[in-house]
């Protein structure tokens, strides 16, 4: 298992996959390499680029240094693009589009495009006071070691109904989930901390061509994507009818491939 050394000593295990320009997919909450949505668009993407995908630190089988930041989490993703060999495309979906983003701004032209799929940033000022009591009761949850009630917590703020939640608990995945409960806060923190709010100016500042995605299945998502998408300098925006958060990746992969692999774009 290949794996590099973050800056603050964290290691992130990483694995590689295809031949070609490097691509470096990064997960949302909850998500890993054996977890999540990555493995498989990592092989439906292979046969045109170099695919890395990698645990998240506090994930799997990286590492974890406390205190943490988000310029820790950025570290880690340019570890791997000195692994690649200096620059790389990224993809992100969900909050680790938000993290991918972060990435963009602050690591320039090591990063050649930037692709993300529903980065769920919110303007809305209703939004503001239950995103706000969200992050409250998150962090407070994690300090106290209330993993389970985290992870439900965040189930609940992303619309899971509560019978389905009160299964999840009895099945043999939730001990994976509340492994990774403080992770939480890393996403949260990535999308803004206190205020999630489409972050106008700091997008304004992506020097690197960037594609903007969203499905049609939740509203905020369609206006964050095209807010976004205004602000940042070289975007493009697609909209994938019929396509929920929960994305289908033989859809999305096509996409990815023409945008990555188009000199122009």
């Amino acid at each position: 298992m290949p794996k590099v050394i973050s800056k603050d000593g964290t290691v992130i295990a990483y694995e590689q996959s295809g031949k070609g320009p490097a691509v470096i997919l990064v997960d949302g909450a909850l998500c890993y390499r054996k977890f999540g949505p990555m493995e498989s668009l990592a092989a439906l993407i292979a046969p045109n680029f170099t695919v890395i995908t990698y645990d998240r630190r506090g994930r799997g089988e990286s590492s974890d240094t406390q205190p943490f930041a988000l310029g820790r989490d950025i570290e880690d993703i340019d570890a791997l693009i000195t692994a690649a060999g200096g620059s790389a495309f990224v993809f992100g979906t969900s909050s680790g589009g938000c993290l991918a983003l972060e990435a963009a701004i602050k690591l320039g032209d090591k990063i050649k495009k930037l692709g993300m799929w529903e980065p769920p940033y919110n303007s809305d000022p209703a939004d503001k006071p239950v995103w706000k009591e969200y992050w409250t009761q998150l962090n407070k949850l994690v300090a106290a070691n209330r993993r389970g009630d985290a992870v439900a917590l965040f189930m609940q703020f992303v619309g899971t109904p509560a019978n389905q939640i009160n299964g999840m608990r009895q099945s043999p995945m939730w001990s994976q989930l509340e492994a990774i409960a403080p992770t939480l806060v890393y996403d949260a923190t990535a999308m803004g901390g206190e205020d999630r709010s489409v972050p106008i100016k700091r997008a304004a500042t992506v020097t690197v061509p960037t594609l903007v995605m969203n499905g049609t299945v939740i509203p905020f998502m369609l206006l964050t994507a095209n807010t976004l998408a205004k602000a940042i300098p070289h975007a493009q925006h697609r909209t994938l009818e019929g396509q929920s958060h929960d994305v289908n990746l033989q859809v999305l992969a096509p996409v990815l491939v023409e945008f990555y692999a188009h000199p122009g774009n």
